[in-house]
């Protein structure tokens, strides 16, 4: 009977292999977290948008008891953490909601659709960043 050299079985990983798998998690986390981030992104332009929507129909609840359109302090307050909303041009038929993202967040590298407006006539722009 020969007596084998190794007498236990090798059990675990190498240094190599578990270099490896860190090299293949890192090109993956890598193509994976820029998408990931730009998904993020878009759900919070459209949460500004749900509540751009929410301004819209509160000013028109607003509009049946007064003679001209409401700012902001008259419909109440809308906080969001990654937006600052306005309202301009309110008059007695027109009024402007624009979101702009707040500086020091996420998602002030929404560049393209940083400010959102939406008007009294449901007119909204820029058109490209509203959801159809």
């Amino acid at each position: 009977m020969a007596i084998h050299p190794f007498p236990f079985r090798r059990q675990g990983f190498t240094l190599i292999e578990l270099m490896i798998v860190v090299a293949v998690i890192g090109i993956l986390a890598s193509i994976a977290y820029p998408s990931y981030q730009d998904y993020i992104r878009k759900a919070r332009r459209i949460d500004a948008q749900s509540v751009m929507l929410d301004i819209q129909l509160q000013q028109e609840k607003y509009r049946v008891n007064h003679v001209s359109y409401g700012s902001l302090t008259d419909l109440g307050s809308f906080p969001s953490d990654y937006y600052t909303f306005a309202i301009s041009g309110n008059t007695a038929s027109a009024y402007t909601i624009t979101a702009t993202a707040k500086a020091g967040t996420s998602q002030a590298s929404d560049t393209d659709c940083t400010p959102l407006k939406l008007y009294q006539n449901s007119k909204k722009e820029p058109d490209t960043c509203w959801k159809k």
